[in-house]
């Protein structure tokens, strides 16, 4: 499948929407909302971050993510990242994550991309330090149901060309 990268649409919302299929996977990928997720709460999530992009296969959105951080010459860190559920396993995520990355790079001069994981959050532990990506810290947090979950940051050093 070919992949491609845009700008999110007002008319990708109501999709990007349906992505997390579980109270679990919408915690991943945004802590703060109540499942399922509505427009208005990713809208005002995208209104707040920066670079808000999707990821295209023949037409159809599959993937989408942002920085919830986005410091020129800085850190840029990666948040809200989904894979629409019949689009995972097939290198979207891997797609999406170096798309965001060159983001930084070419947006914001960034030296560092950061990026959180939650501890059961398997695909997205093991595709991180694959991409390049270091653990740097753990932090507990209360998980989606009330229980102890643990945050990962990583992050990744960018070499700036020149």
């Amino acid at each position: 499948m070919h992949l491609t990268h845009r700008p999110v649409r007002p008319d990708d919302i109501p999709g990007i929407c349906s992505f997390p299929q579980s109270p679990a996977e919408l915690f991943y990928m945004f802590p703060k909302a109540k499942y399922p997720l509505s427009p208005a709460q990713l809208n005002d999530a995208i209104a707040q971050r920066s670079s808000s992009t999707v990821v295209e296969g023949n037409g159809t959105v599959l993937a989408f993510a942002n920085f919830y951080k986005a410091e020129h010459g800085g850190v840029c860190a990666l948040g809200n990242v989904v894979v629409a559920h019949a689009a995972r396993g097939h290198g979207v995520a891997r797609y999406l994550v170096t798309a965001m990355i060159e983001l930084a790079r070419q947006q914001f001069a960034a030296r560092e991309v950061w990026v959180s994981c939650f501890n059961h959050n398997t695909a997205g532990l093991l595709l991180y330090p694959q991409l390049g990506f270091v653990p740097f810290g753990i932090e507990e947090r209360q998980g989606w149901d009330g229980s102890r979950v643990a945050l990962v940051q990583m992050k990744q050093e960018l070499i700036q060309p020149g």
